[in-house]
C-alpha cells in the first residue's frame, strides 16, 4: 500500500508562489517607513495608513473568501489577487501625493485579500487532519524564505545606493511577476459546491458568526484578543530608527528575523501536530511579549538579534499555527469562509491597534506603545491557558 504523500505538487506550487511574491513585497517592507517618512508622513499617519491597508485586506478576505466556498473553486481568487499585488508595487515609485499612495496601498491589500482565504483553503484542501501544522508550516517557510530574500536584496541595493528608495518599487516588480506565473502552472481538484449560494452585499460573510461552533468561536475570539494590541510592524522598524540604528542595521536584522521564521516555521508546524496547537501557540505569545518589552529600549546590537530571534520563533509558532488550528475544527465545505472571517475581523482590530499605537507613540512616547502592548498579550496568554480544548 502506497503511503500518501504529505506534500502534492500543489502545495508546492503554491509555496513557490508565495516565495517569490514575497521576495518582491518583503524589498519594500523593510524601507517602506522610511520611504514614508521622507514623502512627508508622521508616525501616526504611517499607523493609520498601514492600519487602514489592512482593513482592506480583512473585508475582502471576508468577503472573497465565503465567495469561493459558495463557488467552490479557489484557484481564480489566487490567480487575481497576486495580480493585482504586483501591480501596485511599480505605482508607489510613481504617486507619491498621500490620498494616491493610500488607494494604491489598499489595492496592494486588495489583492492579498482576495487571494489568502482561497489560497489557505487550497492548502487545507490537499492536506490531511494530521498534518496540516506540517502543511502550514511548509508554506509560511517558503513564504519566509521570499521574506528574508527581499529585504537581502533591498539591502544590497541601498548598500550602493543610499536613499535611492524609488527604484525598489520598480525592481520588486520582476519577482512578483514570476509568482503569478506560477499560478497558472497550478491545477485546482474538481470541488462539489456544498454551500448554497445566497443573496450577499460586501459584508455578508459576518453572518457566518452565527452558525459557526462553539468551539470555533472561542478560538477566534481569543486570536482576536491578541489581534487588539498586535500593531503593525512598521512601529517596530520606527522604534529601531528612534533608538539610533542606521537603514542597513535595520533591514540586516529583518533579514535576520525572517531567516529565524522560516526556518522554525515547519519544525513548529511539527511539533503543533504532536503536542497541539494550544501549547505552541502560547509560547509563540510569550516570546512576542518578552520581544516587545524588550524592544522598547534595546540599543546594544547583540541583544537586538536576541530580540528578533525571539520574534521569528513567535511568528513560526503563531502564523501558520493558527490557520492550521482554524482548519482543523470547520468543515472543509466552510474552510475560505471560516478563515476569512477571522481574517478580516483581525485586519479591522489591527486597523484599531496600528491606530492607537501611533497615537500612544506621538502622545507620550514610543517605549510607552511597546510597553502597553506586551502587557496586554500577557492577558491574552491566560485567556488561551483557560481555554478547554487544545488540539
Amino acid at each position: 500500500m502506497t503511503k500518501e504523500k504529505i506534500f502534492t505538487r500543489t502545495i508546492w506550487l503554491l509555496s513557490f508562489v508565495s516565495l517569490f511574491n514575497d521576495v518582491g513585497s518583503e524589498m519594500l517592507i523593510p524601507v517602506m517607513p522610511i520611504y514614508l517618512k521622507s514623502i512627508g508622513f508622521t508616525a501616526l499617519w504611517i499607523g493609520i495608513l498601514e492600519g487602514a491597508a489592512e482593513a482592506v485586506v480583512g473585508v475582502s478576505k471576508g468577503y472573497f473568501g465565503k465567495l469561493s466556498d459558495e463557488k467552490g473553486k479557489r484557484l481564480p481568487f489566487v490567480r487575481l489577487g497576486y495580480l493585482l499585488s504586483n501591480i501596485s508595487k511599480p505605482l508607489l515609485a510613481i504617486f507619491t501625493y498621500p490620498v494616491w499612495v493610500l488607494f494604491i496601498r489598499s489595492g496592494d491589500k486588495l489583492g492579498k485579500g482576495i487571494r489568502t482565504s482561497a489560497r489557505d483553503a487550497m492548502l487545507s484542501d490537499e492536506s490531511s487532519k494530521e498534518n496540516k501544522g506540517k502543511v502550514f508550516g511548509l508554506h509560511r517557510a517558503m513564504d519566509t524564505v521570499g521574506a528574508a530574500i527581499g529585504p537581502f536584496l533591498a539591502l544590497v541595493f541601498l548598500f550602493f545606493y543610499p536613499e535611492h528608495y524609488k527604484p525598489l518599487f520598480l525592481l520588486a516588480f520582476i519577482p512578483g511577476s514570476i509568482a503569478v506565473i506560477f499560478t497558472f502552472l497550478i491545477k485546482e481538484k474538481q470541488k462539489t459546491v456544498l454551500v448554497k449560494s445566497s443573496k450577499r452585499n460586501f459584508f455578508s460573510y459576518f453572518s457566518y458568526w452565527k452558525s459557526a461552533s462553539p468551539e470555533y468561536k472561542k478560538l477566534v475570539s481569543g486570536f482576536l484578543l491578541f489581534a487588539l494590541f498586535n500593531s503593525s510592524d512598521v512601529f517596530l522598524l520606527l522604534m529601531l530608527k528612534f533608538n539610533g540604528f542606521d537603514d542597513l542595521h535595520i533591514i540586516a536584522v529583518y533579514i535576520f528575523y525572517n531567516l529565524v521564521y522560516a526556518l522554525f516555521s515547519f519544525p513548529m508546524g511539527s511539533l503543533a501536530d504532536k503536542l497541539g496547537m494550544k501549547t505552541v501557540f502560547i509560547l509563540g505569545l510569550f516570546l512576542f511579549s518578552v520581544m516587545y518589552a524588550g524592544v522598547a529600549f534595546v540599543k546594544n546590537e547583540g541583544m537586538l538579534y536576541v530580540l528578533f530571534f525571539a520574534y521569528g520563533i513567535y511568528a513560526a509558532a503563531t502564523d501558520g499555527v493558527s490557520k492550521a488550528w482554524i482548519s482543523k475544527i470547520v468543515p472543509s465545505s466552510e474552510t475560505a469562509t471560516a478563515m476569512g472571517f477571522y481574517a478580516s475581523c483581525n485586519s479591522i482590530l489591527l486597523m484599531i491597534a496600528s491606530s492607537f499605537a501611533g497615537l500612544i507613540w506621538v502622545s507620550f512616547n514610543p517605549a510607552a506603545t511597546f510597553i502597553v502592548t506586551a502587557s496586554g498579550v500577557l492577558a491574552v496568554i491566560g485567556y488561551f491557558i483557560f481555554l478547554k480544548k487544545s488540539y
